[in-house]
């Protein structure tokens, strides 16, 4: 079982999807932008798989479902919102040179879902396939997380066409990650004439940071990394207010309730300081038990291929959690997510298309061999 009998798929088809996909600006949270591009996935997927895609309004944007009918089997998750603001586009348009495919959004995660939807379209029988492109994941898939979770549960196996992992590799496991808000209240009062009277909340949160530094165990993979301060209005004024924003990463469940209970748990230095928390690690980690039936079942398809755990979420780490078979990184080979270099190999798009075809053939063949 390899990739040698797959169907050859239109690289330039695949190529002018992309663009039209990419030329769509979604920045997340743009409800306008993201409204026109969920318009322009729908589209796309209905002319190469026929059929139906339903847009499912959110608060968040709207979302696109299709469903190839039948017994739900696989669900191939993916988003289509992005991290560039409109007018991005403007300043670095869509080009394909040097076999390099550029443009924003096109490695996380645009080339991904063009491979996705070639790569079935390859294939003669659909049924029991479900696609679910989301609008909201780079700002937490608050509005889309009961959605992918209904879908993960009722397929049973999702593929996460997310941008793969350096060097092509897929994504087998990923940390679980989240944000917290620290706020610390303290006195203003004159810096000169009378600093005795105040409550300094910046020289609180100069404390709360090596605190909150301490609790990294880079030894159990977990990093807790202060990222950005604010405090203060004047310098001549004892700063009466500060807030401090923390990115935690974890690996393990267990370490996860320890981070949370250790920001429920901070408490003040200073006499008259006060100390407020919000925040949470709101994507599980994606443990490598996860991936590692569909892993096999894809290194066979492409022996050679390489799997990595890796430090970024997706929504695969919310239908990982649910005990959900999930394989992640399957989308473009390429990288510079996020920046302005962001690139796709054009040379490996027919390949990963054709590797979601053989996943999808594999999976229905292990469903009939399991129903005999």
């Amino acid at each position: 079982m390899t990739l040698r009998t797959a169907v050859d798929v239109n690289v330039d088809a695949m190529i002018e999807d992309l663009r039209t996909l990419v030329e769509t600006e979604s920045p997340s949270r743009d409800l306008d932008a993201l409204s026109a591009s969920a318009k322009t996935v729908a589209a796309v997927i209905e002319s190469r798989l026929g059929g139906h895609a339903a847009v499912v309004e959110s608060e968040a944007g709207p979302h696109v479902r299709w469903s190839g009918g039948g017994e739900p089997m696989v669900l191939i998750l993916g988003h289509h919102d992005t991290v560039f603001p409109l007018g991005t586009l403007e300043r670095r348009p869509f080009e394909v040179v040097d076999g390099h495919a550029t443009g924003p959004g096109v490695f996380d995660m645009l080339g991904g879902l063009v491979q996705a939807v070639h790569g079935l379209a390859a294939l003669d029988d659909l049924s029991g396939v479900e696609i679910l492109v989301t609008a909201d994941e780079e700002v937490g898939s608050h509005s889309s997380r009961a959605l992918i979770e209904e879908r993960a549960l009722a397929c049973g196996a999702v593929l996460v066409f997310e941008g793969a992992a350096d060097g092509g590799a897929l994504k087998t496991g990923r940390k679980g990650c989240g944000s917290f808000q620290v706020s610390i209240t303290g006195r203003a009062s004159h810096a000169g004439l009378e600093p005795e009277a105040g409550v300094n909340a910046l020289i609180e949160a100069a404390h709360q940071v090596l605190d909150i530094a301490a609790l990294s165990r880079p030894g159990a993979g977990t990093t807790v990394t202060p990222t950005v301060a604010s405090a203060g209005t004047l310098d001549n004024v004892v700063p009466a207010e500060a807030v401090l924003h923390v990115d935690v990463r974890v690996e393990t469940a267990d370490e996860k309730d320890r981070i949370e209970a250790a920001f429920a748990a901070l408490a003040p230095h200073l006499p008259g300081a006060e100390i407020s928390v919000h925040g949470s690690i709101g994507r599980p980690p994606m443990p490598q038990s996860a991936s590692a039936g569909l892993f096999a079942v894809a290194r066979q398809l492409l022996p050679g291929l390489e799997g990595r755990s890796v430090g970024g979420g997706s929504d695969g780490n919310f239908t990982a959690a649910l005990g959900v078979a999930t394989l992640d990184g399957l989308g473009a080979v390429g990288g510079g997510a996020h920046a302005d270099h962001e690139y796709v190999v054009v040379g490996a798009m027919a390949e990963r298309a054709n590797l979601v075809g053989g996943l999808v053939r594999a999976l229905r063949h292990a469903r009939s061999d399991g129903n005999r």
